[in-house]
């Protein structure tokens, strides 16, 4: 299990409107206790949980924050209709289509799950299967 994933972005504020519509139809809302200069970023979390975090900020080294080749990031879904609504949401706010919502057999017979790329091209999956616990 993770504690915490952290991506860099160029374009905080249009990164944040595209992550705080999209995380919110999975149920994870950003903290707002956290200052917008503090070095942990901007940090969304589910419910009043501490862990895990999904994070974003400009990279610590003041290079370009760039995408990952073979990095996907997964988000638990309670519901297939949260799986929808997530992916919607991506596809509405700036968002590209990476594979429609459905199942996936090849991983197992109750996967479901859509993909797509956040606006700086970043590749998120958003995925229900009846084992996961989401709250």
């Amino acid at each position: 299990m993770f504690s915490h994933v952290m991506i860099g972005a160029n374009d905080i504020e249009a990164m944040l409107a595209f992550y705080d519509r999209v995380l919110e139809t999975l149920g994870l809302t950003r903290d707002s206790a956290q200052p917008p200069d503090s070095p942990a970023g901007f940090i969304w979390l589910r419910g009043k949980a501490r862990w895990p975090q999904f994070a974003l900020r400009h990279p610590v080294n003041g290079h370009r924050a760039t995408v990952g080749n073979g990095v996907q990031i997964s988000f638990a879904a309670s519901s297939p209709q949260h799986v929808i609504a997530a992916w919607t949401a991506a596809l509405e706010n700036g968002g590209s289509d990476e594979g429609a919502p459905g199942f996936r057999p090849r991983y197992s017979s109750d996967f479901f799950a859509a993909y797509c790329r956040d606006p700086e091209g970043n590749k998120l999956c958003f995925v229900h299967a009846h084992e996961f616990s989401v709250n």
